[in-house]
């Protein structure tokens, strides 16, 4: 008896319920799949050494080259599991005192060794 009641409910609820379109009639397109990452780096070419360490919101510390062209390095430490701290290390590439690259390395996961 519940769940014949609870059948017909759902059923009700169904029927009254709007029908679900992709996208409603008279609004802007939806942005691109890459515009609209969360995790994406706020990161832009041609930004100086002081723009790229506060977009990151970590300090910069010199690995090599000479004045003006120059490797970067950005640890970044994220929340993880709870137990363990997530630190991924970004390397940022400066070419005349702009930003010309960056890479991530994730390292080796020394849990599974």
């Amino acid at each position: 008896m519940k769940i014949s009641a609870f059948i017909a409910g759902f059923a009700a609820a169904l029927a009254l319920a709007p029908p679900a379109y992709s996208q409603p009639g008279g609004t802007a397109p939806d942005l691109p799949f890459t515009a609209t990452l969360s995790n994406a780096t706020p990161l832009a070419f041609g930004m100086a050494t002081a723009e790229a360490a506060r977009a990151l919101d970590t300090p910069l510390a010199y690995i090599s080259g000479r004045p003006g062209h120059e490797i970067y390095l950005a640890i970044r430490t994220f929340g993880g599991s709870g137990f363990f701290d997530r630190r991924d290390r970004l390397y940022l590439q400066f070419r005349k005192g702009r930003l010309t690259g960056w890479k991530g390395d994730w390292g080796r996961n020394w849990m599974w060794q």
